[in-house]
């Protein structure tokens, strides 16, 4: 499998300095007195927001400090290609940088930080794909209007590395059973096909069979990780998804465990009572948990898909390492992303930074099978995992899956993100609310139906 060329532009180590003056003016709020936060922009790219610390005028910033990733931008190379496009007939590329004082938000509808001033970082993005380059290290003064005199100093480090990843792409939806294509540039070559089917409540019951076997008959330590009882009420289970190989080998799976239930008095399944898949791998003849995934309708005005995505490190649900928690639109979809060392996913999220390495060990047999699989936890790795873009309710989807080269030692790893990506775009149809009539893909007849 040939890996696509991206960019990962990191923006980190931010703090500020703000000397004090002798006889401040009333009106005037101190950074050391307030939190102080910046606005960091890239083009046409999501605005990204990031708390900047800040350290009194006579300190230094430490030199052996470990980096802190406060925003990152991933550009692929049509992306690099049409932003150098565009500094041709225009301004040249830079990352801009608003500074301000007070909290990030709006009280009653106004803003609430104070600008302090703007950082501009000019950018040269050729030849990225293939090495790594540092545009700024270091301390810049951040002034109004390009203020040069102004004595706030801002630090920052801004670079931009090589970050080759492997692009998946569903060939129609997952419930309809499609093949998957590696997509690099114009090519598109079948590497998997996709098996979608219902599994009834007694399967968890029988005893595991070997692994030509479906998942779904391999349920005898099912119970430590989600819930098979009947529920009274509204409720949607028992969803499977095998990814095969080009031979017809399962080579990963995802299913669902704990069952998409109405919460009491209402048509939604709620956050407090999620739904549940268990992504599975094939290990030692059978299938093995590699991690799970659970879903949910969030309330208010966002009223979008939340989910957590959990590592299983040795089968133990109780040792499950969090590596993804936020939310995504249920009407316009959007990207579940597992970025370990960012304070971005799709954009700007909330992924945990746990120390993480998701490579198998070389030496396993097959390169698969051993368990060091995936996202090992205790390899101290940092960085992009993987992401996955899904469309909303109502709108054909075919999930669309980067994972990054380093994370991907043989077709299970691949075959695992790519059961992850069809388990997340099957959770956009699970949490929808059950006043809505799914397709008949979708239709299980062992659901209860009120």
């Amino acid at each position: 499998m040939d890996p696509c060329p991206f960019v990962r532009l990191t923006v980190g180590n931010l703090a500020l300095k703000v000397p004090v003056a002798s006889k401040p003016a009333r009106s005037v709020v101190h950074p050391s007195w307030s939190p102080c936060f910046c606005k960091i922009k890239l083009n046409n790219f999501p605005l990204q927001t990031a708390v900047v610390p800040y350290i009194p005028s006579e300190n230094h910033f430490p030199d052996n400090q470990p980096p802190s990733i406060a925003a990152t931008f991933h550009l692929s190379k049509a992306d690099i290609d049409k932003l150098a496009a565009k500094s041709i007939f225009s301004a040249k590329l830079s990352l801009k940088i608003a500074v301000y004082t007070g909290r990030s938000g709006a009280t009653c509808g106004v803003n609430s930080g104070r600008l302090l001033g703007r950082v501009s970082v000019p950018l040269d993005l050729t030849g990225t794909d293939s090495r790594a380059c540092v545009f700024h290290n270091g301390w810049i003064s951040v002034g109004k209007e390009g203020n040069k005199n102004s004595s706030a100093r801002f630090h920052l480090n801004v670079k931009a590395e090589p970050d080759r990843r492997f692009v998946f792409q569903f060939d129609g939806e997952p419930e309809c059973s499609p093949q998957v294509f590696q997509i690099r540039g114009n090519i598109r070559q079948p590497v998997f096909t996709c098996k979608f089917s219902f599994r009834n409540t007694g399967d968890r019951n029988q005893r595991s069979r070997p692994l030509q076997s479906e998942p779904s008959s391999s349920w005898s330590w099912l119970s430590s990780f989600g819930s098979e009882r009947e529920r009274p009420g509204k409720e949607r289970k028992g969803w499977s998804i095998t990814v095969h190989d080009l031979s017809g080998s399962p080579v990963a799976a995802a299913s669902m465990v704990t069952p998409f239930v109405a919460s009491p008095g209402s048509d939604r399944v709620s956050r407090s009572n999620p739904g549940s898949w268990l992504i599975l791998r094939p290990g030692d003849g059978t299938w093995k948990p590699w991690g799970r995934l659970e879903a949910w309708r969030e309330r208010g005005s966002s009223d979008g898909l939340g989910y957590r995505f959990e590592l299983i490190p040795d089968m133990s649900a109780s040792a499950a390492i969090v590596l993804a928690e936020s939310t995504l639109s249920s009407k316009k979809g959007g990207k579940f992303v597992i970025d370990l060392g960012s304070n971005s996913g799709g954009g700007a999220s909330n992924w945990r930074n746990t120390p993480v390495n998701a490579t198998s060990p070389a030496c396993s047999p097959r390169s698969s099978g051993d368990y060091g699989y995936g996202l090992w936890p205790f390899c101290l790795y940092r960085g992009f995992v993987m992401s996955a873009r899904v469309e909303g309710e109502g709108k054909c989807s075919k999930p669309c899956v980067e994972v990054s080269v380093q994370h991907v030692n043989c077709t299970e790893d691949a075959a695992a993100y790519v059961a992850l990506a069809a388990a997340v775009d099957l959770s956009i149809d699970a949490c929808r609310l059950f006043s809505q009539r799914l397709r008949k893909e979708l239709s299980n007849p062992h659901d209860i139906v009120v």
